[in-house]
């Protein structure tokens, strides 16, 4: 159903069974997909292409602009998947010719004024609070949680099944597994999260003595995660630890602090 208080421009592709309430924008580089549900007032820029059963409320808009001032209006995307949860005021931008395209994976929820900036990367089945700022070319893993009010500097990295205190400022890479505190220091690794999503309790210990290894030794990384690969079992968690540590650019988050 689309309202006639609605504007879709005739060069707009909606799929089946596609509801937009009443003075919602879709503009003609749209592509949207099966059962989306676009809320009142909600504005579909061009380069949008979003998959289906999306729920996008009022006052969201998604594919604007890159807030880049090296942004020359290169022709670009924001590529969203599906069953994704967009709620008020959500802002997703498009890419830039870094990368070209913005992208958000699964059934995610983004709550109230979250922004998603150029070129990042959102993953799938994540909980990002209301008003968390994702800067350019941030890449978020799967099964995230980033409370509210936090602030994420470009180009970091935020790895799989990671929980981040509300109010913090990212400002360097979160490897997988771990919660970090607001202050930007390693907390523990996110045990309920973990046990929610099926890992087991022989998966749980061996994050955790990796991650105690990495995180409360005096260790420096590098060494570190020489002393996780033989102290600690082989297992695609470990390994997935270590690769994470050791391939970061901006460096990883700081160690236990008591």
């Amino acid at each position: 159903m689309i309202s006639p208080l609605a504007y879709v421009h005739p060069d707009a592709k909606l799929g089946k069974n596609v509801t937009v309430e009443p003075f919602a924008y879709i503009a003609g580089d749209v592509e949207i997909g099966d059962d989306c549900w676009i809320g009142p007032g909600a504005i579909i820029n061009d380069g949008a292409r979003i998959g289906k059963r999306n729920k996008i409320h009022t006052g969201a808009s998604i594919s604007c602009l890159p807030q880049d001032l090296k942004f020359v209006g290169e022709t670009t995307t924001a590529v969203i998947g599906d069953d994704n949860d967009i709620r008020e005021c959500v802002t997703i931008s498009r890419g830039t010719a870094s990368r070209g395209t913005t992208i958000v994976g699964n059934g995610n929820l983004l709550m109230a004024y979250v922004h998603v900036a150029h070129d990042d990367v959102v993953g799938s089945h994540c909980v990002i609070a209301n008003r968390v700022s994702l800067a350019g070319e941030v890449e978020v893993g799967d099964w995230v949680v980033i409370g509210g009010h936090s602030a994420v500097h470009q180009w970091c990295k935020i790895g799989d099944h990671c929980m981040i205190q509300g109010g913090s400022l990212v400002c360097q890479d979160v490897p997988p597994f771990v919660t970090m505190r607001a202050s930007g220091s390693y907390a523990g690794i996110n045990k309920i999260g973990l046990q929610r999503r099926g890992f087991s309790d022989e998966q749980i210990a061996n994050i955790y003595a990796t991650c105690k290894t990495i995180f409360q030794t005096d260790l420096n990384f590098s060494q570190a995660c020489n002393e996780a690969e033989q102290t600690v079992a082989q297992t695609p968690e470990r390994d997935a630890i270590i690769k994470f540590v050791r391939d970061s650019k901006r460096g990883v988050i700081k160690k236990f602090n008591r």
